[in-house]
């Protein structure tokens, strides 16, 4: 019999903690709560950052990911990703309260799917 090999498993704790955090994005709670009118205009409207994927300039909201340029967000905003989060985002998040109920201290109510998010309108800036 040959040698068995693990995928995706890596041999030092550090390392592994590493891998499994290098492409972590935000929870749809927290995408949520982005979405709050005074927050979101904050990141749609940020100031010029270098160390950042298109100098932040070329953020989308609901997927909380930089772009390098307004082309390549357009494109995004087509893509079955994005398409498929926008549905995500249709659902409220998870409160404490429900976490409560539904470990048996009050009864269920099933969560609301509230209404239907659109992509976010883009202005392109003429230089």
């Amino acid at each position: 019999m040959g040698k068995s090999v693990q995928s995706g498993n890596h041999k030092t704790r550090k390392e592994g903690k590493k891998w499994k955090t290098k492409r972590r994005v935000k929870d749809i709670d927290q995408i949520h709560s982005d979405m709050k009118p005074e927050t979101a205009v904050k990141l749609l409207n940020q100031e010029e950052d270098f160390d950042v994927t298109g100098c932040a300039q070329h953020y989308c909201l609901h997927c909380a990911r930089y772009f390098a340029d307004m082309k390549t967000l357009k494109d995004h905003f087509k893509t079955k990703a994005h398409k498929r989060r926008l549905k995500e985002l249709r659902e409220e998040p998870y409160t404490q309260a429900e976490a409560d109920r539904a470990a048996g201290m009050g009864s269920y109510i099933a969560p609301k799917v509230g209404p239907k998010v659109k992509t976010q309108s883009v202005e392109e800036k003429m230089d």
